[in-house]
């Protein structure tokens, strides 16, 4: 199974916004991916979640996947949340 572990810049945390960006971002690679906090996973293509991990900015999620093509995902999702997407205007739309 790949897997990274990335620390969650954003400002928030994976809430709302950032939250939104990574779920979409997800869905878009067509991937299955898990994101996990401690002992709790969830499909990284789930709004609901992804905000029940709770992760606040400085927490570190793990994300995996045993897809075949899942590294180019998962460093894509991983490059995604090590950025503050609260401040990032030109992800939006």
């Amino acid at each position: 199974m790949a897997q990274r572990t990335v620390t969650v810049a954003s400002a928030s945390g994976l809430h709302a916004r950032p939250a939104k960006l990574f779920v979409q971002e997800a869905v878009r690679l067509g991937v299955p991916v898990r994101i996990r906090v401690g002992e709790k996973s969830v499909p990284a293509n789930s709004m609901l979640g992804v905000l029940s991990l709770g992760a606040t900015q400085g927490t570190e999620v793990t994300l995996e996947s045993d897809a075949p093509d899942a590294d180019a995902a998962l460093d894509a999702l991983v490059a995604l949340l090590a950025q503050d997407l609260d401040a990032e205007e030109a992800l939006d739309g």
